[in-house]
């Protein structure tokens, strides 16, 4: 069973998000995610100052297995990217909720947050797979 963390929120396409204050957010892809790609081998992130909007493909996670799309979870302007995953993509197997974050939104609209699925939500969503 995959590490939801309980403090965290989801969308249905597997991306989570966590609060940093101001207005920014950290996105990365869970752990479920990442088991169901395998191995990473190359991460391609937005550009800082890119503006994404709320499900809108932004970066893309290539695994041993295949290229996979990350979505925006919610709309923003991109204020950091990981850079470490450029020499490390495996951080984003190691540890998807810490050192495999993948980049940082400063949100537009923060109540799009209400469209993000809880722990539960977002545990029930992969049940469902």
């Amino acid at each position: 069973m995959s590490n939801i963390p309980s403090e965290l929120k989801y969308a249905s396409s597997h991306e989570w998000v966590r609060a940093e204050g101001e207005g920014v957010f950290t996105v990365g892809i869970t752990e479920h995610a990442q088991e169901l790609l395998g191995d990473m081998v190359f991460v391609d992130l937005p550009d800082v100052d890119d503006e994404v909007d709320a499900g809108e493909d932004c970066a893309v996670a290539e695994s041993v297995k295949a290229a996979s799309d990350i979505y925006a979870p919610i709309t923003g302007t991109i204020v950091e990217i990981n850079e470490e995953l450029e020499d490390s993509p495996e951080s984003v197997n190691n540890d998807p909720y810490g050192d495999g974050w993948l980049f940082k939104v400063k949100a537009s609209d923060e109540s799009e947050l209400a469209n993000l699925l809880d722990a539960e939500g977002y545990k029930n969503s992969i049940d469902e797979d």
